[in-house]
């Protein structure tokens, strides 16, 4: 068998019917790093019957002089329980990039090694599976398991929850969603599919958290992959004219409440009388904030007042969250547990899984994203442990050159 570069028709072709299909490992992603810094070329190897037994998208960068690294996204693509095939493929690979001078290729393949359970103690294990045995080959044929220190630290997060979307639906979510999901519904919150020329609003509420990431990268994102309908863009508003209905509605229920407890306690004034009526008052105070709110957004002509984004992928049977995020100054809205819910919500028809993008492996309290984590696991995915990530070294004295000039903690720097 023999290395050969394949066509965009090609690589394509052979990627979307692959076990180990991923948009990260498509014609579409490599245009998208084409305008990020990267080269890229798509490789198969093909038997002596012209069938491509394994391809792989490589982005590749110059790092010092005349020595490149590579780096393959959820790749590479290849059967790697097939001990011959992941062998033979490893050599010939070294050899034809050793002859480009590269020094090494980095690979995250999208291979789940267990599952993440909560123990009657709440804390959190995971059950691994067979494909714990994938770590040995890949070591056994000269792949450096990389380890991650800290949560994140991979380029793609090692740690991620999965939902099955064929029946989900809101009493799927726990019960602290559910009531917010009712009361973003309240407050006039309204999901809205936009098109390219609200990247920016988009941008506005992502972009603290993206700072080495200026608003040409997604606009670069959303028309690559707009071009085969393979994403969308999400924005969460508020409809302060329903806002406004809501809140009179309620103020109007519970005030006949609220005077109902005071004449109850004017003949009968227990200690539990007086703390329902102390309990209906701030009920009663927080429904007025919320239409000193809404009549502010309606006086103000906010039509369009944008609090929460995502853009979303769309590829096989999968949905994949990008990347979102929501105006703090709104937190009280909760919009950030509406957008996903009405997402998933969308998508339940039309997909079989939705992927959100990655948890923090450590899932204690003292975790600095504690608060991520328990976002992401309130709407009850399955969670994943990945095989995480590996460098395929070419040129060792290079590598380890590498290593200890600190220039690849410097490349691999996440932002």
């Amino acid at each position: 068998m023999t290395i050969k570069e394949l066509n965009l028709f090609e690589f394509d072709s052979f990627a979307k019917l692959h076990p180990l299909k991923s948009y990260h490992q498509t014609s579409n992603y490599a245009l998208l790093m084409a305008e990020n810094g990267y080269e890229y070329e798509f490789i198969g190897y093909i038997d002596y019957n012209g069938t491509i037994k394994a391809a792989a998208l490589i982005l590749y960068k110059k790092i010092g002089w005349k020595a490149y690294y590579g780096y393959s996204p959820k790749g590479f693509l290849i059967d790697y329980f097939d001990a011959d095939l992941l062998k033979n493929f490893t050599n010939d690979i070294k050899k034809y990039y050793e002859n480009k001078n590269f020094v090494f290729i980095k690979i995250n393949p999208e291979i789940a090694i267990g599952e993440v359970f909560k123990t009657s103690n709440n804390k959190y294990d995971c059950t691994y599976n067979n494909n714990t045995k994938i770590i040995n080959y890949l070591e056994n044929n000269g792949y450096k398991s990389l380890k991650e220190i800290n949560p994140f630290d991979y380029l793609i997060p090692k740690y991620n929850g999965v939902i099955n979307l064929s029946n989900f639906d809101l009493n799927c979510t726990k019960k602290n969603v559910r009531n917010k999901i009712r009361k973003c519904k309240k407050q006039g919150l309204e999901l809205e599919l936009s098109s390219y020329d609200k990247i920016k609003n988009f941008y506005d509420l992502i972009k603290a958290k993206k700072k080495n990431r200026d608003i040409k990268y997604y606009k670069d994102y959303f028309n690559i992959f707009a071009k085969d309908n393979l994403i969308d863009l999400f924005l969460v508003k508020i409809n302060y004219e329903t806002y406004l209905v809501n809140a009179q509605n309620d103020y109007n229920k519970y005030s006949k409440i609220n005077f109902q407890l005071n004449e109850l306690i004017k003949k009968n004034p227990t200690k539990s009388n007086i703390n329902k009526k102390m309990e209906s008052d701030k009920i009663l105070n927080n429904i007025k904030n919320d239409i000193i709110e809404a009549t502010n957004g309606i006086r103000n002509q906010e039509i369009e007042k944008f609090i929460a984004a995502a853009l979303v992928i769309k590829y096989g049977n999968r949905i994949f969250f990008v990347m979102s995020g929501f105006d703090k100054n709104y937190k009280h809205f909760n919009a950030n547990y509406f957008l996903h819910y009405e997402i998933l919500n969308y998508y339940k028809d039309k997909y079989k899984f939705a992927d959100l993008n990655g948890l923090a492996g450590n899932f204690e309290k003292n975790n600095p994203y504690y608060g991520l984590n328990q976002f992401k696991l309130s709407f009850n995915p399955r969670v994943y442990e990945f095989i995480g990530e590996f460098d395929l070294i070419i040129n060792e004295k290079k590598y380890n050159k590498l290593l200890k000039s600190n220039k690849l903690k410097k490349e691999f720097k996440k932002d």
